[in-house]
């Protein structure tokens, strides 16, 4: 039996980062499906693992604990699988990278595809996008990170604001270059930092898996489509 179950969409997007910090740590998981999901979120609540809106969740079965909410998962497997830093402010700083790049993806889709995007659209986000980069460059900075080595809150190893930093930034560079080519510019530190730290064995292999099973999908859907279009990819 598998450590844990994911309840997420077939797809990358928000769910990766709960995969990713799992495939770090050397756990394995089952992927409940879609199907599941769609029956869960359909049905009472009080038949669902954790009470939730939409995914993610996840259950880990040794403990007997089922959480939703992207935040509190990771908080959760960064307290459970050693992945946070020690002091209760690092912790914190830890959970609030991940806050930031759960708010980045949701403006990426305009609040789920609230509105589909445009050129217009896009040419007055993309200043926004930079100072959403801004953060994580001025975060590492103040902790030491350098383009060749360094973590973003420094430490030894690599935790979950590193984990979750690469994934969100190195998925997106994968099906989107034209953001890769905006974070090399606007955050030369984050994206060295989110290769080396991608790179690792565990963190590319999930990387090649989410190739192979969902494809070019990011998001999917409109939204994707209309993303798309205006970054011509």
């Amino acid at each position: 039996m598998s450590d844990y179950t994911l309840y997420y969409w077939s797809l990358p997007f928000r769910g990766q980062f709960v995969r990713a910090v799992l495939a770090y740590a050397g756990k394995t998981w089952t992927e409940a499906g879609d199907e599941a999901i769609s029956k869960l979120m359909a049905g009472r609540v009080r038949d669902m693992p954790a009470p939730f809106m939409g995914p993610p969740v996840l259950v880990d079965h040794g403990a007997d604990v089922a959480l939703s909410q992207t935040p509190a998962i990771v908080l959760y497997l960064g307290e459970t699988l050693g992945l946070l830093p020690e002091t209760p402010a690092g912790r914190a700083l830890a959970i609030k990278v991940v806050a930031d790049a759960n708010d980045v993806i949701d403006e990426l889709t305009l609040d789920g595809g609230r509105q589909m995007w445009t050129a217009k659209r896009w040419t007055e986000f993309e200043p926004r996008l930079r100072k959403w980069m801004s953060f994580w460059e001025e975060t590492g900075r103040r902790h030491g990170l350098k383009k060749t080595s360094g973590h973003l809150l420094g430490g030894a190893a690599p935790g979950v604001a590193d984990i979750v930093t690469a994934t969100l930034w190195t998925t997106m560079a994968d099906h989107f270059p034209a953001l890769d080519a905006i974070l090399q510019d606007e955050a030369p530190l984050t994206a060295a930092l989110s290769r080396r730290v991608a790179a690792l064995p565990p963190l590319a292999a999930l990387a090649e898996t989410a190739r192979a099973d969902y494809g070019e999908a990011w998001c999917g859907g409109r939204i994707e489509a209309s993303l798309r279009k205006v970054l011509g990819g």
